[in-house]
């Protein structure tokens, strides 16, 4: 790009058939997360997020890259010229979007296509399925410039893989192509790039299928009792379920009109008829 993009350039969004599309937009910088591009990402998800035409999100980016991480320029030198105000407010605004993302209505899915590195698993770990290339590179590389994988990235690789295989990556700073990603537990599938979107096309229309206050019951129930002992999630996931009911009981009982009653359907294969349920 000859010239230099606008805040509302950095990322692009299309959406088909209750599928949207969000890309990382600085393919000229393999997509790393500039202030700007921080911001811009707040407001989309804020746009998407109770659209009636969107029923699943998927996070990408444009070019070879997921994204790099962080900006070594924009979100490191030039704020932190600003002293310590600069760079809070750079924090605020990154991990503010992972956070909303973490949380957010819908169904989200990570499609990384390529360079995936540092701050770069904060929405990786807050999408709630990912999918990669093959050929997608993943790296904590904080540790060859001289920091600690900060902005969470050391949680991440904690949560997500095993002890040893979390020190090994935080450590040595080499990269991991897809497959090892998969193997190792950063993404659900690692594919060929040439079948990575019709994956996660179908991945999504499985999705759109569900009933979706559900899906965001299940979302939050998940992560939430991560970090609680037996007890205290099996107290939470009783609360979670009767405030689900309480906002959507007419979806619990369809589906257990059409099982019940219809015939129509078994759970263990597939959901229920959405287009029967009232109000849908």
């Amino acid at each position: 790009m000859s010239t230099p993009r606008t805040e509302e350039q950095t990322v692009a969004f299309t959406v088909e058939n209750r599928i949207a599309w969000v890309r990382f937009n600085r393919p000229e910088k393999r997509n790393a997360m500039s202030p700007a591009l921080n911001r811009q990402m707040m407001r989309v998800l804020d746009e998407l997020e109770f659209r009636d035409d969107v029923g699943v999100l998927v996070l990408t980016g444009e070019g070879t890259a997921w994204t790099a991480g962080m900006d070594l320029n924009e979100y490191f030198r030039e704020t932190e010229a600003k002293g310590l105000a600069g760079t809070r407010k750079a924090q605020r605004e990154s991990y503010g979007w992972w956070r909303r993302l973490r949380w957010y209505q819908k169904p989200t899915i990570a499609m990384i296509n390529g360079w995936c590195f540092g701050g770069g698993y904060g929405p990786l770990f807050a999408c709630d399925l990912a999918f990669a290339a093959d050929e997608a590179k993943f790296g904590l590389s904080e540790i060859n410039w001289g920091i600690l994988p900060g902005g969470g990235a050391s949680k991440v690789a904690a949560e997500l893989l095993n002890f040893r295989h979390a020190m090994y990556h935080a450590m040595m700073g080499e990269n991991i192509d897809g497959k090892t990603a998969a193997q190792w537990g950063l993404v659900n599938e690692s594919l060929p790039l040439a079948q990575l979107k019709a994956r996660v096309t179908a991945v999504a229309e499985v999705l759109l299928q569900k009933n979706p206050v559900a899906l965001k019951a299940t979302k939050d129930a998940v992560r939430r009792v991560r970090e609680m002992n037996y007890d205290n999630a099996e107290d939470f996931l009783v609360r979670a379920q009767e405030a689900a009911n309480s906002y959507d009981n007419e979806g619990r009982k369809e589906g257990l009109r059409q099982f019940l009653d219809e015939k129509t359907y078994k759970p263990g294969l597939g959901a229920y008829d959405l287009s029967k349920q009232k109000g849908a």
